[in-house]
């Protein structure tokens, strides 16, 4: 089996082929979280792969779906900006966030100010650091897998994709380690919509966003006013192109770090449990050989996808694909079905850890948004499986995962797994 989604594809094909094309709309939540959204982006990908939905829970939007015309939107920040946001965003969120200011961060701005905002943060992802970081993320990787039940069943997401990288976070940040798991219910909190993962109510998600700021408040307080140090909010602190940021504006760069350091890297390691688990065969090539845990984790980032698409605004009208796509609307790169376009990657739907270009995907996006993260993601993919090799012979799924109900953080609430025996 090549794909979880096998069982649901056929008779799923055949329902979306017979729906009107200028019909499609491929953001529904409820086609994630069934896993069921495939069928649509084969079809827009044939059919239509510069598509307008004129209505939908998000308003008018285009789909963009395959690979090369994704890499033309993502590099051409002079006609596609991020200014106004970089994910669909429902007209009932934006309506609630309408009810108060709003700040930016900088994957939300256009050069120069993205640039030298990013700056600001990227040291602390630099090679050096990096390796610096290595054996501390080694150290707690053991301890987590050290200590999971034999034989029992439990939660892989829970006990360990979360608790990895709310360790790995919580250190980004010099926040307190007994306080990590804070971190992984605020970017739930922010990436759900009330009713589904731990929001109740625009209310909730209200006061929940306000405890997270007044703890970041807090920790920017203590750090302005003290020596610079190596951690996030140190570096926004005394960075010159960010110290002088407003509260608003760094709040919203403390969601956007608290999101891209927690669903995507979570996400990618309980995607490579089940990704192994449907796809034996590769799961005993890695057990064999373990020095293809490097192409594994690239393989799983564009198999996965963690975050399905990103979104832009177009700043003039501007033709593409024989569509014209007019000043103000919104476009949307699906790099989920970029990442299947059989144009450009060999046998897309194939789970294969011997691709002969596994870094090959989309799933960081390109050009001046690309992920700054992305190699502190792999770092934390690759050491996991260094450990899990040498303690485990197998780790079983033995349910379907539960999946995110979300047309953007592509990920799992739950995935239940038994490890039979240690080596």
């Amino acid at each position: 089996m090549s794909d979880g989604n096998t069982e649901i594809k056929a008779g799923a094909q055949a329902d979306v082929y017979a729906l009107p094309l200028e019909t499609l709309h491929p953001a529904q939540a409820d086609l994630f979280a069934a896993n069921a959204m495939w069928p649509y982006f084969e079809r827009l990908r044939a059919e239509a792969p510069v598509h307008y939905t004129p209505d939908s829970e998000y308003g008018p939007y285009w789909s963009i779906t395959r690979y090369n015309d994704i890499i033309a939107v993502d590099t051409n920040h002079q006609v596609f900006s991020s200014a106004d946001g970089i994910a669909l965003q429902t007209l009932e969120a934006k309506a609630e966030a309408d009810k108060r200011p709003r700040g930016s961060s900088f994957i939300g701005m256009d050069p120069p100010e993205h640039d030298v905002q990013r700056k600001a943060v990227s040291p602390v992802v630099a090679p050096a650091n990096l390796a610096a970081m290595a054996p501390l993320i080694r150290e707690r990787a053991g301890k987590i897998l050290d200590g999971l039940p034999i034989g029992e069943e439990f939660d892989w997401v829970d006990l360990v994709s979360k608790e990895l990288t709310a360790m790995t976070l919580a250190t980004l940040f010099d926040f307190p380690q007994e306080d990590r798991r804070l971190l992984t219910h605020w970017s739930d909190m922010f990436t759900n919509q009330p009713g589904h993962g731990p929001a109740k109510s625009w209310d909730h998600k209200r006061e929940q966003a306000d405890e997270c700021f007044g703890r970041f408040t807090e920790l920017w307080n203590e750090r302005v006013n003290a020596p610079p140090k190596f951690d996030l909010v140190s570096m926004m602190a005394h960075a010159p192109a960010t110290r002088n940021l407003s509260l608003r504006d760094y709040h919203s760069n403390v969601v956007l770090l608290i999101i891209g350091g927690n669903d995507t890297t979570r996400n990618t390691i309980s995607g490579s449990i089940y990704a192994l688990n449907k796809n034996p065969d590769q799961y005993e090539k890695l057990r064999a050989d373990p020095s293809l845990i490097t192409a594994m984790v690239s393989e799983t980032i564009r198999w996965q996808t963690p975050l399905a698409h990103m979104s832009r605004t177009a700043t003039q009208d501007f033709e593409m694909g024989g569509k014209m796509i007019r000043k103000g609307d919104t476009v949307v790169m699906w790099y989920v079905s970029g990442n299947r376009d059989d144009s450009v990657i060999i046998d897309p739907e194939r789970y294969n850890i011997e691709r002969e270009r596994p870094r090959q995907h989309l799933s960081f996006g390109f050009g001046i948004h690309r992920c700054v993260g992305n190699r502190l993601a792999e770092l934390q993919l690759q050491i996991i499986w260094e450990e899990i090799l040498a303690r485990f012979p197998e780790v079983r799924v033995v349910r379907e995962p539960t999946r995110t109900h979300s047309a953007f953080v592509k990920g799992y609430e739950t995935l239940p797994v038994v490890i039979p025996s240690r080596n």
